[in-house]
């Protein structure tokens, strides 16, 4: 049996493909079209994820939408008519998109993909449940969703067992701690839907000066975890901005200009905001744990995609273990619905657990000859071990290097296959790839990949780390590039039989260095998606400070490359992150 997983619509647009609920390909447009966090209909994605599983529209049994959207039309109105007049430009821009195309997503479905059969629509925070507990590896567990917001609420928490969700309470627009989050964004100066990861990696620099006034005048938290957002500093329940002109007089500062100098207030701003989000999300968790005195806790949404936030459930809360999948943002509500549909609505005993995030399009080595041939790009092939040992060596020698192998991740991380991968022990390091290769702002972190059963040697970790979603702190002088500076690291551990190609080439590098981790970030440059095919990663490699380009079993060598034809500026090539 064959289910189409769709989300669409708002940020991160994906497709997702379970075969008799096993997920079989998954990919986010923005992969295909280059817009980052694409929010159009991911008909490229869905396109893959037919073409991987060698099927027709016609061989789907079923389609299913992430949210409900006449839900969600409806607080979109309720809002806007609260507000009127404040909302009336908004409104305007708002309401033609959602009356031509929103509203009518099982035609529209059946119109792109000449698709007959039934569409199935559930609500937003259940696709976000369904990502998570369903193909965890939990056979009971609670489960707590947090975002900005999907048709009315914002947060849920609920209980999984075998194949059913039980949604038992959840918090409603405008009160979002994902909304909160986005608007502290948007007043640092920071792409709201994008940049959130910028401002978690500013608060180490910055102290939590604002807590108290945050507490005070923006956040009423009850003890349960849920709170009231005094909606006076806020807009964006009725305007095309986040915050209110109050908000910039609160902290005594206006929003700093996009792309212009990063000042202490804004350092404290950001460690401020981090600090309430953690003392939210524990809040949470432990009424959570109270309420259903399960050991085992799945989380899903935007908000699980902070790290910091994620390691003080383990360490502060009654729970022992926490599932989070790759993709948690809107992108992993593809995979809820088809898995709630399959496993719940299907009644389907569970079959799978998801172990890793290898599941988008991969190029096989005829593929890559014919285009670096046809490109007549200079290259050398070697075999799978030689390949290893070059490459190890090469990083040793202390040469960025871009790596592109296998499938391509679902999800924002980059996880050894789609990856830029640099020697660790330098912390030189940091500043070369963050400013010569990746052109982005020097606070920004690096994460390490590690061999499992060294990562003990190396930091103060008592679990898996396989989707780069938990920190830890770093026990090892040996490694700064990838230590950031309150000492953590966010990293992936990586067991041979998730990665076998980069386990083994983690093995080499520890064999001639002694040192088991590898810096590894995301294959693209500031602005860009990640890359998804051969022709992608050789442009960001020849617009970047990368020394060498691994394609397969192909390597490149920027001394023997010939320049492109262009002048490149990354920020009029990509949209501002």
């Amino acid at each position: 049996m064959y289910i189409l997983g769709i989300s669409a619509f708002y940020h991160d647009s994906a497709a997702a493909l379970l075969k008799d609920g096993v997920i079989v390909a998954a990919a986010q447009e923005e992969r295909f079209t280059r817009i980052k966090h694409d929010p159009d209909f991911p008909i490229n994605a869905i396109n893959y994820c037919l073409s991987a599983a060698n099927i027709t529209p016609a061989e789907l049994d079923y389609i299913g939408f992430y949210e409900k959207p006449f839900v969600k039309f409806e607080r979109i109105l309720d809002s806007h008519l609260a507000a009127f007049p404040k909302s009336y430009i908004s409104f305007l821009m708002a309401t033609p998109l959602w009356l031509k195309e929103k509203l009518w997503i099982p035609s529209l479905i059946s119109k792109k993909l000449n698709y007959e059969g039934e569409v199935l629509m559930i609500e937003h925070h259940l696709s976000h449940a369904g990502s998570s507990f369903l193909v965890s590896p939990f056979k009971e567990s609670a489960i707590l969703t947090i975002d900005g917001v999907g048709e009315w609420s914002t947060a849920a928490y609920g209980v999984g067992k075998e194949n059913k969700i039980e949604l038992l309470q959840e918090m409603r627009f405008p009160h979002s701690l994902g909304l909160l989050y986005s608007a502290f964004t948007y007043y640092l100066g920071f792409k709201v839907n994008s940049a959130e990861y910028k401002v978690m990696g500013l608060a180490p620099y910055g102290e939590p000066v604002f807590y108290d006034l945050i507490m005070k005048e923006l956040v009423d938290l009850k003890d349960d975890g849920s709170f009231k957002l005094n909606m006076q500093y806020f807009s964006y329940d009725y305007g095309l901005k986040m915050t209110s002109s109050r908000f910039d007089k609160l902290f005594s500062s206006p929003r700093r200009a996009p792309e212009s100098e990063i000042k202490k207030i804004h350092q404290d701003v950001a460690s401020s905001l981090q600090k309430v989000t953690e003392e939210i999300v524990l809040g949470m968790a432990n009424h959570l744990y109270k309420e259903t005195g399960l050991k085992n806790l799945c989380l899903a949404g935007g908000v699980a995609l902070n790290c910091l936030a994620n390691s003080r459930i383990l360490k502060e809360t009654q729970f022992k273990k926490l599932f989070i999948q790759p993709g948690s943002s809107d992108a992993g509500g593809a995979v809820g619905v088809a898995a709630y549909i399959y496993y719940t609505l299907l009644n389907n005993q569970r079959n799978y657990v998801w172990k890793n995030a290898y599941l988008g399009p991969e190029y096989s080595a005829d593929q890559i000859r014919d285009f670096l041939h046809q490109g007549k790009i200079p290259h050398r092939e070697y075999d799978r071990q030689e390949l290893l040992k070059v490459t190890a060596r090469l990083l040793a020698e202390q040469n960025i290097i871009g790596w592109f192998q296998g499938r391509m991740e679902f999800g924002p991380r980059s996880l050894g296959n789609r990856s830029i991968l640099a020697d660790p022990r330098k912390a030189e390091n940091k500043d070369k790839v963050n400013q010569k290769v990746k052109y982005r702002e020097s606070f920004r972190p690096f994460a390490p990949s590690v061999i499992w059963e060294k990562s003990k040697d190396y930091f103060e970790i008592d679990r898996e780390s396989p989707f780069m979603l938990l920190t830890f702190k770093v026990k090892s002088k040996e490694i700064p590039a990838v230590t950031h500076v309150d000492g953590t690291s966010r990293l992936q551990t990586v067991k041979r039989e998730e990665n076998e190609l980069f386990y083994d080439l983690l093995s080499e590098f520890y064999s001639l260095t002694g040192c088991p981790a590898l810096l590894n970030t995301s294959f693209n440059l500031r602005g860009e998606p990640i890359v998804c095919n051969p022709e992608e990663a050789y442009l960001s490699f020849m617009r970047s400070g990368m020394d060498y380009l691994i394609l397969g079993n192909f390597v490149l060598d920027k001394k023997e490359m010939t320049p492109l034809r262009e002048e490149f500026s990354y920020e009029k090539l990509f949209a501002q992150d």
